[in-house]
């Protein structure tokens, strides 16, 4: 039996279970020489303040399954929430702008039985609380400790007025594409009215916004954790508060700020916090590594078999 006839007989369901793990092999060859520099920087690492990174790590699915669960009102079966959360994880770092974890998380609503304009709605729910969360938490953070970070490092003199009108032009194009296309104003007003109908009803309910807020806030709380705990295995001679802020505001600004060199806006955006807050540069460098390899690369390997999983059952 040749090859092409025998992948004919297999079931595209199963097919489709490899796709994650090819995907996982690809993405892992071709940074392979970044992986293998971060662990060489680790490895001089406090291995007890490690093991607590990936602890903390493993705790913010908690965070992301309530904040889910705060987005509906129907009850979400928390194992396969669970399961679903560290399969979207992994789709999430392997498909560009979060597309990847809203995809997963769209199909397993969808399987619980929500219709897809409600499923759609939560997602959007979901996408403007967390931004919420931690501008509120950085906010918070700020007023505690003014001079943390000099964030007008993080977004140079010469590059904010550039930012700023790319900024608006895409926004602008946006709304002239939504206005000026029939189809696409009608999807966009029905869309806006399921979603504010559900936001009104989910805020009628206290155990919905409790899991919806104190999603949005302990989410990004335990990822600038996760960025303490690395940086104390490295001894970075940083205060905790300086650290936390300088995550949290390297997330906010790698949104909307591009990238020279190819490097990931969100490496080189903490890169740069971390040092403007008091890191020497290679312990920041190791840090961001060590970040990126607890937080991306050490679940990307189960949560793909989870995803694989969770196909071959037909929950997604």
């Amino acid at each position: 039996m040749t090859l092409p006839s025998a992948l004919r007989r297999l079931p595209l369901r199963q097919l489709v279970c490899l796709v994650p793990l090819l995907l996982v092999a690809v993405w892992v060859a071709g940074n392979w020489p970044v992986i293998l520099s971060g662990i060489d920087e680790l490895r001089r690492a406090d291995r007890n303040w490690l093991l607590a990174a990936v602890l903390v790590t493993g705790a913010c699915w908690i965070p992301v399954c309530l904040l889910r669960q705060g987005t509906v009102m129907e009850r979400l079966p928390a194992g396969r929430l669970l399961a679903s959360q560290i399969a979207a994880g992994s789709a999430n770092h392997l498909l560009p702008a979060g597309l990847g974890a809203h995809a997963v998380t769209l199909r397993f609503l969808k399987g619980c039985g929500i219709p897809t304009a409600r499923a759609c709605a939560a997602l959007a729910l979901y996408s403007l609380a967390q931004p919420i969360g931690r501008y509120a938490l950085l906010l918070t953070l700020m007023a505690a400790h003014p001079q943390a970070v000099p964030l007008r490092a993080l977004l140079p003199a010469g590059h904010r007025m550039p930012a700023l009108l790319l900024l608006a032009a895409g926004l602008t194009l946006a709304a002239l594409v939504l206005w000026s296309v029939r189809p696409l104003r009608r999807f966009a007003g029905d869309f806006l009215r399921t979603a504010l109908t559900d936001a009104r009803a989910l805020h009628t309910r206290p155990a919905r916004v409790i899991a919806l807020w104190t999603g949005a806030l302990a989410f990004p709380a335990l990822q600038a954790g996760v960025m303490v705990t690395v940086a104390r295995a490295l001894q970075m001679p940083v205060p905790t508060a300086y650290i936390m802020i300088a995550y949290l505001a390297a997330g906010i600004v790698a949104g909307i700020v591009p990238t020279p060199g190819g490097i990931g806006s969100v490496e080189a955006a903490l890169f740069i916090a971390l040092v403007g807050a008091g890191s020497p540069a290679s312990v920041a460098t190791a840090a961001v590594l060590g970040f990126r390899l607890v937080t991306v690369w050490l679940p990307l390997l189960p949560g793909a078999l989870v995803l694989a999983v969770l196909v071959r059952r037909k929950v997604l």
